[in-house]
């Protein structure tokens, strides 16, 4: 139905009869001869589609949707697509609706975090803008819409991120010659506000109010530092191994990385007690660690969800007369990791947290009030403890000068060389007589 022909400058063309009779070609200029193909097999589908009066399959479409806007004004001239289906791969609802749809290779809860940026770019914009018409101060426009939302300057920096995600795609497919995003930022700021150390005292405090389903989902993520509801409610007994000391921690959110699928931990002491507690009363054949219908509610065809998990979490702790802290399981997490920090390196506590020292040292680690604290009371012992080695060992020394002022001649390691007066020692018989009537001459032994 159609062909290719090659001119001696390497520029190919399609040529083919069109449904009205007419002999039409479309020039695609030098390109390889595999690509020119494609293109041949897409217009025969086209074609084929006029010519029965069906509607074009489904991979022909998106294949339009995604065309050059160069290639699809000829295709659009040549009478092989209407105007209006030549517009829909430059409308910026369509576009992004479409870019979401071929993200087969993240998780579902990634596409809804990605949804919110595409909401916001499509209620700023409107869903037939031209995308092809946002230019760098459009950008900046953006932005200011964010800030004044309101939303945290965290936030604003991650959507202005997935923005300039999504149109370095529509750059990649010539939509755009380019990325109005490119250089619009937002200063993220960390507010020490949200960060807050749950101690082991508030914690056996609030396990005092859980019941036996609770008390291990929080101990599993004080004491195990375990990510909740993902990590918590993937736990299986088969990973439990009491034995060697061990946990094999399933890890949801970073399964996608090669390598980051599992991780394993120590069977913390803190932790094993409550373990062992809920080993003893799991039903027989349990599979995971956490019943109570938490994984079947928590786990949908979106990713993971808290299934109401905080709110219960919240009211525990008000139960336990403890005021609710921000980011409640996280800030368990975190505490956690805290405390791991200041016994074992950095690069061991990240491996067992599954997380990397810049993440860490980013959004988990805290300076608490007890650091403060020892450094406080460590800084005085230790020039105190100084003040009193210098003290003795300086009395040590004068003791050590009278004691040899005090001994005698011959204990002091003082020798006498001979009579200073007597040459040939006829009046020095003996020794013993030298070192009486000679008085010492020399420290150095003969």
């Amino acid at each position: 139905m159609a062909s290719i022909s090659k001119q001696p400058n390497g520029r190919r063309t399609i040529q083919f009869v069109n449904a009205d009779g007419k002999r039409r070609s479309i020039r695609l200029g030098k390109i390889s001869q595999r690509n020119a193909e494609a293109v041949k097999h897409r217009i025969e589908q086209i074609l084929a589609a006029q010519l029965t009066g069906h509607a074009i399959d489904g991979e022909t479409a998106r294949w339009i949707a995604n065309l050059d806007a160069k290639l699809a004004a000829k295709l659009t001239r040549a009478g092989l697509i209407p105007k209006q289906l030549q517009q829909e791969a430059t409308r910026l609802g369509p576009f992004l609706a479409d870019y979401l749809d071929r993200r087969i290779d993240v998780k579902p809860g990634t596409k809804e975090v990605w949804g919110h940026t595409v909401r916001n770019l499509v209620d700023c914009f409107g869903p037939e803008r031209d995308i092809s018409t946002i230019n760098d101060g459009h950008a900046e426009d953006f932005k200011m819409y964010l800030i004044a939302l309101p939303l945290a300057s965290t936030t604003v920096q991650k959507r202005l991120q997935f923005a300039r995600m999504l149109f370095k795609a529509a750059l990649k497919r010539r939509l755009i010659e380019t990325n109005p995003f490119a250089e619009v930022n937002a200063k993220a700021v960390m507010s020490d506000d949200r960060e807050y150390f749950v101690t082991q005292e508030e914690t056996d405090t609030l396990l005092t109010v859980c019941n036996p389903t609770w008390r291990l989902i929080v101990a599993l993520c004080r004491y195990g530092g375990m990510r909740c509801p993902s990590e918590v409610l993937s736990l299986e007994w088969q990973h439990v191994n009491f034995d060697t000391n061990r946990i094999l921690v399933h890890a949801p959110k970073t399964e996608h990385h090669p390598g980051k699928g599992t991780r394993t931990i120590p069977l913390y002491s803190e932790l094993r007690p409550f373990l062992m507690e809920a080993q003893e009363t799991c039903p027989d054949g349990a599979i995971y660690v956490v019943g109570g219908g938490y994984r079947e509610s928590s786990l949908t065809d979106k990713g993971w969800r808290n299934c109401n998990l905080r709110t219960q979490l919240e009211r525990l702790i008000k139960r336990a007369g403890l005021h609710p802290w921000p980011k409640l399981f996280q800030s368990l997490r975190s505490s956690r990791e805290t405390e791991l920090i200041q016994r074992h390196p950095i690069h061991t506590v990240t491996r067992w947290m599954g997380n990397s020292p810049r993440i860490a040292m980013k959004h988990y680690l805290q300076v608490r009030d007890t650091d403060f604290d020892l450094a406080v009371k460590g800084a005085a012992e230790s020039g105190a403890v100084a003040l009193q080695k210098a003290v003795q060992h300086s009395h040590a020394l004068n003791r050590t000068e009278a004691q040899e002022l005090t001994k005698p001649p011959a204990e002091q390691g003082v020798y006498a060389a001979g009579c200073a007066t007597v040459q040939d020692g006829a009046n020095c018989q003996s020794g013993e007589d030298r070192i009486r009537t000679c008085g010492p001459v020399s420290r150095s032994r003969i």
